[in-house]
């Protein structure tokens, strides 16, 4: 088995945001939001943080998650301008895609990563170091 410091991507891993949005919209889930990113995000939209849990927010079981539109696309998704409203003060999990444990299991979940995300497998070389501090910020 290997251990922390041989995974099968030390090599590093291609990834550049395509900007496609992708990631923000398609079928229903989940944007967990921690209290300083509800914070961060309620300062961004002017309203206090009790409007901001209130207006964009929805509990799911002792977690906090954004809400989303009806087809799922994330509350602060721009469909016309397709980006993110939000995108300086976006959410962890937002800030670690594709660098997700899930994404990483193995060459094969990498591999359904990049059919799925136009910037991953493109662009420049993201270090181990720096894919595994992502990878660590966000457990999904």
């Amino acid at each position: 088995m290997a251990g922390d410091d041989v995974k099968w991507y030390r090599e590093g891993l291609r990834f550049q945001c395509s900007e496609c949005g992708d990631c923000c919209t398609g079928a229903p889930g989940f944007v967990w939001v921690t209290p300083e990113e509800v914070r961060q995000l309620a300062d961004s939209q002017n309203v206090d943080e009790e409007e901001f849990r209130d207006q964009y927010t929805r509990r799911i079981g002792a977690r906090l998650s954004l809400v989303e539109f009806p087809n799922g696309d994330c509350v602060f998704f721009d469909s016309v301008k397709r980006n993110c409203r939000v995108y300086g003060v976006r959410p962890s999990q937002c800030r670690t895609w594709p660098f997700w444990e899930s994404n990483l299991e193995s060459p094969e979940t990498w591999k359904q990563t990049c059919s799925d995300c136009p910037g991953s497998g493109q662009g420049p070389v993201v270090a181990l170091e720096q894919i595994e501090i992502q990878r660590r910020r966000v457990k999904i």
